[in-house]
């Protein structure tokens, strides 16, 4: 029996989701694009605040409410079939293992969790329940980054020397990303942004952390962590990736990828709130392109809820989530010793097929959000 069958789901139904963690991201980005999916619903929220769920659950016509203390009984009432994780990072396994060991499916914000230790429990967890484990990561079906992956595997850009990037925003000292340490920080936040670019971009896992640098200025909006963090990555084939993310910088969002024959400048390159855009040079030839501005969140949960009517194991799974944190730990490492950091090999068998599209085609316009603002407080 398939698990479409098991959940007693067929065409034409809609994979029932419970959110957990009623944060900017969730309200902001998640809700409104569930309606474009044509295939999920939204049937249960999960948040510290009661109240708050109870006031987010009206608004959109979800009609069962719980708090963190009650996520068991959620998970046995039959009301959701998988799950959406939008808690701060260091709680994504917390609500994931349980729910994947009952056999209910999950689509979980990157990074998968602060530890290869969890990640590997989550992915653990998914194979005792048989259930599906899929990492966010939006950008594996967006426009402009499918378009950059397949012109650099059909050999436009030559052979690949080097990416850079910088991803930088300004956050609000009140904002919880501010106070809780490095796991909340740039690099676990913002950090798995330019190492998953630079792993489908090369098309290969990085072998070391060559150097990571700290810092933390006089007027910095975090306390006792680095506010800006820069790190270079040597791959196989002599290929470096360097990147820098930053808390503490006006809005950046940018990367280059350069071989022996071009290069490929995107900028945005990592957002959901505006298209992304492509300055190529081919040779001595230059060419600006703005692709078009997709609902990220929408198309990623259409693309989950079709794996799991369809039985089928989505692309940005747990080991990709495991293959990016593998490099946050060696940063973290680096940046505590000074000196360079092997990376912890994971074995990555799937990349992205650049001919999943996104299925929806208009960015959903979202109202304020209720008891959650954006990391820069705006």
């Amino acid at each position: 029996m398939s698990i479409a069958s098991a959940l007693g789901l067929s065409s034409g139904r809609k994979v029932r989701y419970g959110l957990v963690g009623l944060g900017d991201i969730t309200q902001e980005a998640l809700l409104p694009g569930v309606s474009h999916t044509g295939n999920s619903e939204a049937t249960a929220v999960v948040s510290g605040d009661f109240d708050k769920a109870r006031a987010v659950a009206k608004r959109w016509s979800i009609p069962h409410v719980y708090t963190y203390d009650r996520f068991d009984a959620l998970l046995g009432s039959g009301e959701v079939d998988a799950l959406y994780i939008g808690t701060p990072n260091w709680r994504h396994a917390e609500f994931a293992i349980p729910a994947l060991e009952r056999g209910i499916h999950v689509l979980c914000e990157k990074p998968l969790d602060v530890s290869t230790e969890q990640a590997r429990a989550m992915i653990d967890a998914a194979k005792r329940g048989r259930a599906k484990l899929m990492t966010a990561y939006r950008l594996h079906f967006e426009p402009a980054t499918l378009d950059a992956i397949t012109r650099i595997r059909a050999g436009e850009l030559g052979d690949l020397i080097a990416f850079t990037s910088c991803f930088g925003q300004m956050v609000d000292p009140a904002n919880h990303r501010a106070t809780s340490g490095i796991e909340a920080g740039p690099l676990f936040d913002m950090g798995a942004y330019p190492i998953n670019a630079t792993r489908y971009l090369f098309g290969a896992e990085p072998m070391e952390v060559v150097s990571a640098v700290g810092t933390r200025q006089s007027e910095s909006p975090v306390e006792d962590f680095d506010d800006t963090v820069a790190v270079t990555l040597r791959f196989p084939g002599n290929r470096l990736a360097q990147f820098t993310v930053s808390y503490n910088m006006n809005p950046v969002d940018s990367f280059i990828i350069a071989g022996t024959k071009g290069s490929i400048h995107m900028s945005p390159a990592y957002g959901w709130q505006d298209a992304l855009e492509q300055n190529r040079t081919l040779g001595e030839a230059k060419k600006h392109e703005a692709f078009r501005h997709t609902d990220h969140f929408g198309g990623e949960l259409k693309y989950f809820s079709d794996c799991i009517l369809e039985d089928r194991d989505p692309e940005p799974d747990g080991e990709e989530g495991l293959a990016d944190l593998a490099v946050i730990e060696a940063v973290v490492e680096a940046l505590k010793t000074g000196g360079p950091v092997r990376v912890e090999p994971v074995a990555r068998t799937r990349r992205i097929d650049p001919d999943v599209q996104l299925q929806a085609l208009r960015a959903p316009n979202a109202p304020e959000p209720i008891g959650a603002v954006s990391p820069s407080g705006k």
